[in-house]
């Protein structure tokens, strides 16, 4: 299904709140064996979530940004589908004299500050582009308070085709004030089959987790306060390599992005 056909899904549905589309689970699915022990007196409570069952994708969770130039490259929306085996799909394309690949974004359907971001992926193959999970919102331009007022929170980005993994944040905009903290980490077999990329989100810090274990912990720059909405994406660019030497199409497969929340622990 490609991005024409989620024009004629999106044409005429109105934008709804979390709560409206979030639902339960499919039965039997993973309710996150890999979330991190609740505090004391406090359960973890799916508040969002996408399972990409089906052909189309869902315009009351997801907006697909227009086509335009992006790095090296082209984001359009032909390159993003369902497979209908229960998963997102973001290619990596040769289009003409064009190098092509995509997004998705939750902005104004699902914005958020606080909680367990998680995804479930599989990585890229080929050289030249990388993909990416991310909280954003235009508030990372505010200026005077850090990261606090605003700020990009980069939960995973995956330009190298080995064990590293890079976490980042950035705040001050990305002019002259910009200002960013990262880390990579290390974690043997990334590139090899389906593996979880999280971020516990809370007012006083930043905790980082590949496949449930913690990778990097930080409040670098000051905790941001205000919501951001998530971000799926694949970038060209020379950071991944040179994207001429790629055997394409390529593609990030994404089998479930969820969110949850702490509620107070219900007595038994």
């Amino acid at each position: 299904m490609n991005g024409i056909t989620w024009l004629l899904a999106v044409a005429g549905t109105a934008v709804l709140g979390a709560a409206a589309v979030c639902g339960a689970l499919p039965e039997g699915a993973d309710g996150g064996p890999n979330l991190p022990p609740a505090p004391e007196g406090k359960a973890w409570k799916l508040i969002w979530h996408d399972e990409f069952n089906g052909y189309v994708l869902d315009p009351r969770k997801w907006e697909v940004p227009p086509d335009a130039p992006r790095r090296d490259g082209w984001w359009m929306r032909k390159a993003v589908e369902l497979d209908g085996q229960g998963h997102l799909v973001i290619n990596t394309l040769h289009d003409g004299t064009r190098y092509v690949d995509g997004c998705v974004r939750t902005r104004g359907r699902f914005e958020r500050a606080f909680g367990y971001y998680v995804v479930r992926a599989k990585l890229q193959t080929q050289p030249g582009h990388w993909p990416a999970f991310w909280l954003y919102n235009s508030c990372v331009g505010n200026l005077g308070e850090g990261g606090r007022n605003g700020a990009e929170i980069d939960i995973f980005e995956k330009p190298w085709r080995d064990e590293r993994v890079q976490h980042a944040l950035h705040w001050d905009g990305y002019g002259k004030e910009h200002k960013s903290a990262g880390h990579v980490s290390k974690v043997p077999g990334v590139m090899e089959g389906w593996h979880t990329f999280a971020l516990w989100w809370t007012p006083e810090e930043y905790v980082f987790y590949v496949d449930g274990q913690e990778t990097w912990r930080t409040s670098e720059g000051g905790v941001c306060q205000v919501p951001l909405y998530l971000k799926l994406s694949d970038e060209i660019g020379d950071w991944a390599g040179d994207i001429k030497e790629a055997q394409l199409p390529d593609r990030f497969l994404v089998d479930y992005v969820r969110v949850y929340d702490l509620v107070d622990r219900q007595p038994r």
